[in-house]
């Protein structure tokens, strides 16, 4: 028999939940998606014993599912992508372009630059990270340029793209998780990403102006190994650049990302056939494996492998997992009591907003994981901005401010780890000149607070009305929870 749920239940469910996230991650070191799956399975366990059916809860997981059924495939389609634009040469080619313009005065500038534009193409920060700024930092050892700075130009640009490419993992996943169009999402992510990312500009400059140009004549070997690697193994031809620039022609004039992911694939793979010769059988192989570079010059190779269908699959599992996750949480009633008492305390959209963002960015810091604080916190904050008359984008962008743009801060986090591992740099060594890691919170307070770049949804009031018991305002906003 179903008994009511309570107060204390969602304290319970909610600290077995974290336990074992926080457990999973930080100290057994597993998979998020098998983190979030053994989260999940537990949590359904302790429903079936408060006596909730598991038809009502299959069906809660198969009808989130059918929402994420998209963003996944968007995903493996994005994964194809990468390894087709890297068969075809787009990227090398883009890697050379970059490479070529490299000049001591304006290096931290430009890997600033490169690694922006290479994440925007590719989506991936981690991947940036780890071939580009790669590069960088062996092109910066050799110019005599403080490792540091290199490392903040690099993340700098790895995260900006990171956040504003609709190839992101990160950003399809907020988008996907809150119901937002993944185009309204990016454009919303502008005003609190670029003054951060311009604040970033401006610092590079002053430090570039303050090096000695003396440390600088040593040469730039590996610039002349990559660049010379890249030229001998492709054809470089401006043609290449055709699949990038199509993509992102169609997809900011707001067509929908999966037929023109799948056109930029096709586009890419002709070339691969017409400009490098490729056959068949390898553009088919590096569809789903991913493409492997076969130069013989270790960074340059490290560059290239990357992409295929398979690269994606672990993310696509995140999603399928937040789903098993989130299902009980919304069956047993938790969810909808956590909102309802969330409502009754704050008294205003702005104290919402202000209690979402230190939520959502309380929970990353502590499990430093984005796939899974978004998993947990996106389907339990959505509700209350309906509630409020505020469009969904005001909590994709806050979960973006406080999950993607935080993590290169946050020393326990997957996202410092791997760059204190790639680059050899520690957090504090970078985080005080690598503002776009905080800049966007900051921009995202004062806009709750002087309501400059807030969506509204102008079907709700913008102000919550008083809940009551039985009202139609709370009948209203459960529908709002069986939404999700």
């Amino acid at each position: 028999m179903k008994r009511p749920i309570s107060m204390l239940d969602v304290v319970v469910f909610l600290m077995v939940a974290f336990a074992i996230i926080i457990g999973g991650l930080v100290y057994v070191k597993a998979p998020p998606a098998i983190v979030l799956l053994t989260a999940g399975v537990t949590l359904i366990i302790m429903a079936i014993m408060r006596g909730i059916q598991w038809k009502d809860i299959e069906k809660d997981i198969f009808d989130t599912m059918q929402k994420i059924l998209l963003p996944a495939l968007i995903l493996l389609a994005v994964g194809m992508l990468i390894g087709a634009w890297m068969i075809s040469g787009t990227i090398p080619l883009i890697i050379n372009y970059g490479l070529l313009v490299l000049q001591p005065s304006i290096f931290l500038i430009a890997a600033l630059l490169i690694c922006s534009i290479t994440s925007i193409l590719t989506g991936t920060s981690w991947g940036t990270i780890g071939t580009v700024g790669i590069a960088l930092m062996g092109v910066s050892t050799g110019l005599g340029i403080p490792t540091e700075y290199t490392a903040a130009a690099i993340i700098t640009g790895a995260f900006f793209g990171d956040k504003l490419s609709p190839l992101s993992d990160s950003t399809i996943i907020a988008s996907a998780l809150t119901e937002v169009n993944l185009i309204e999402h990016i454009k919303h992510l502008l005003s609190t990403t670029m003054p951060g990312y311009v604040i970033s500009i401006f610092l590079f400059v002053i430090l570039g102006f303050q090096l000695n140009e003396k440390q600088y004549e040593t040469g730039n070997e590996s610039v002349v190994l990559i660049t010379g690697t890249l030229q001998d193994s492709f054809h470089l031809n401006p043609l290449l650049l055709l699949p990038p620039l199509l993509v992102l022609v169609l997809v900011f004039k707001r067509s929908s990302p999966l037929p023109v992911f799948m056109l930029g694939i096709i586009t890419a793979c002709v070339l691969a056939v017409a400009v490098q010769g490729s056959s068949l059988a390898d553009i088919a192989k590096t569809l789903s494996d991913g493409y492997v570079g076969t130069t013989g010059v270790e960074i340059v190779d490290s560059m290239l492998s990357q992409g295929g269908l398979q690269s994606m699959f672990s993310t696509v599992m995140i999603f399928f997992a937040s789903s098993i996750l989130a299902a009980p949480l919304k069956t047993t009633g938790i969810l909808q009591l956590m909102i309802d008492t969330i409502l009754k305390k704050v008294k205003s959209s702005k104290a919402m907003m202000t209690c979402s963002l230190f939520l959502h960015g309380g929970f990353y810091c502590v499990t430093g994981n984005f796939s899974s604080s978004y998993a947990v916190m996106g389907p339990i904050l959505s509700p209350l901005y309906d509630k409020y008359g505020l469009h969904r984008k005001n909590l994709s962008r806050s979960l973006e401010d406080t999950g993607t743009a935080i993590g290169p801060g946050i020393p326990w986090g997957i996202s410092a780890v791997f760059i204190m591992n790639t680059l050899n740099v520690s957090v504090s060594q970078y985080i005080l000149i690598t503002p776009i890691i905080y800049t966007g919170v900051i921009f995202a307070l004062i806009y709750i607070y002087t309501g400059f770049s807030i969506a509204r949804n102008n079907t709700v009031p913008i102000e919550a009305l008083p809940l009551k018991s039985g009202s139609s305002d709370r009948q209203e906003h459960s529908k709002s929870v069986d939404s999700l």
